[in-house]
């Protein structure tokens, strides 16, 4: 059986309630609409670095980083300490006063971008930064119309629910939101595959035929994740962005990538998802592993589009709070001064290569995808028919997290693992890694 890594930490000792009272108090007076993991959850009562411990003293390998959430490791001590002093200073400002942190923060965070994108608009969560994204595309084009892909995830507030195209997230929102859905760019399941060097390109051709048949010809903006997340890590062919961003601006829309999950290194190549197609957003959305776990999200985009909003008041009560300016400010340093986007590239490659042997010895897995600590490993009942093999892949899931190994599950079936810990994973954690996946895909 595959062993943990040796790790020099001992977990607090926990005197809260039992898992089974937390779960009756949750049943009770918390959201029900809310889902927990495994069919006997377990309870997380802290986290250092790459591991997580339950209420026991349990270590987990955390091979999800808290769905990506977690960029530079658990209760990175640079990161408690930068956002421990700025609650001690003060955090009730809002935007409406001078603080230092949010213009530091955001000179710091445009230095990391390409081109013109230099303005930053701070915000509290995924959903609201891509939510301010559509407004300030619709603002500035004057278009109404939006483009986003088919099996996407961009949050859960209704507008970006209407660009959601997953199934298992998406409640009965109104057409009205202006949405339309261009086909997944998947070389897996989709027509074109690998071996089609046209590939990207027929995959946009898709966005041009919507916007002639399904608009007014005209858009807003068309946006995408760089490596669709909840969809299962899928990896675009090589030029879809590239298409699919002229496509949109000859209808002259803008182009939004959504780099919440591919964002900040994680891909290993580049800081950026959408670096890795080669293509210059008009604007960027990120938020999870942007504060290593605290509310914290941003727009970037050009000072001509930021301009747009200044026609009227536009302000968000906690975005740019001081604490998160201070969080966010510190794992940026952290990435930098650790090398965890080279980290990611090192590590992300020894598990895909170590992926795709598995793949020599267990049928079940029909591809082996992603960049860096971003990946895929999407299960089949045959690998000529791609039937998802959605039961095996939950069993899997399952075991793992009883041999020690929390990771994620997606995909449009729920039939691809997700691996995506925290980048600052070492070797040893990888093998541990791959030796867990590799004895619960042998119990199929």
């Amino acid at each position: 059986m595959a062993t943990l890594p040796p790790y020099d930490y001992t977990p607090k000792p926990y005197d809260g309630p039992s898992p089974e009272e937390i779960l009756a108090l949750r049943k009770e007076f918390v959201n029900p609409a809310i889902f927990h993991y495994y069919k006997k959850p377990i309870t997380i009562v802290e986290g250092k670095g790459q591991y997580l411990y339950d209420e026991t003293g349990r270590r987990y390998l955390d091979g999800f980083g808290g769905i990506v959430t977690v960029s530079v490791g658990h209760c990175h001590p640079e990161v408690l300490a930068a956002a421990t002093l700025q609650n001690e200073t003060i955090n009730h400002t809002t935007t409406i006063y001078l603080n230092p942190q949010i213009a530091l923060y955001a000179k710091e965070l445009a230095a990391k971008m390409p081109g013109n994108l230099k303005v930053c608009y701070f915000v509290n969560s995924g959903s609201e930064a891509n939510d301010l994204a559509v407004l300030m595309a619709r603002a500035y084009t004057g278009n109404y119309d939006l483009i986003a892909l088919r099996n996407a995830y961009h949050g859960g507030s209704p507008g970006t629910m209407a660009l959601t195209s997953h199934h298992t997230w998406k409640f009965n929102v109104p057409h009205s939101f202006g949405v339309q859905h261009a086909r997944m760019p998947d070389p897996y399941r989709g027509p074109f595959g690998m071996d089609d060097p046209e590939a990207g390109k027929k995959y946009a051709a898709d966005i041009q035929e919507i916007i002639q048949f399904g608009t007014s010809g005209k858009i807003a903006a068309f946006i995408a994740e760089s490596i669709q997340g909840v969809g299962g890590s899928v990896v675009f062919p090589e030029g879809y962005l590239e298409h699919a961003y002229e496509h949109a601006r000859a209808a002259g829309g803008l182009c939004i990538a959504d780099e919440v999950q591919a964002g900040f290194g994680r891909t290993g190549t580049h800081f950026w998802g959408f670096e890795t197609q080669g293509v210059m957003p008009d604007i960027v959305t990120m938020a999870k592993g942007i504060g290593n776990g605290c509310p914290l999200a941003a727009v970037i985009t050009t000072p001509e589009i930021a301009q747009s909003l200044a026609s009227r008041i536009h302000f968000n009560t906690f975005g740019g709070n001081p604490v998160s300016m201070a969080q966010g400010r510190a794992v940026l340093r952290v990435i930098e001064k650790e090398g965890l986007q080279e980290n990611s590239l090192r590590i992300g490659a020894h598990l895909t290569r170590g992926f795709e042997k598995l793949a020599e010895k267990h049928l079940i897995i029909g591809q082996v995808r992603g960049l860096g600590l971003m990946l895929g490993v999407e299960l089949v009942k045959d690998r000529t028919t791609k039937e998802p093999a959605k039961e095996a892949c939950a069993e899997v899931f399952e075991r793992c997290k009883d041999l020690g190994l929390l990771i994620g599950k997606g995909g449009l079936f729920g039939n691809s693992l997700r691996i995506k810990p925290p980048m600052c994973i070492t070797l040893a954690d990888a093998n541990f890694m791959l030796e867990v996946i590799d004895e619960a895909l042998s119990g199929i």
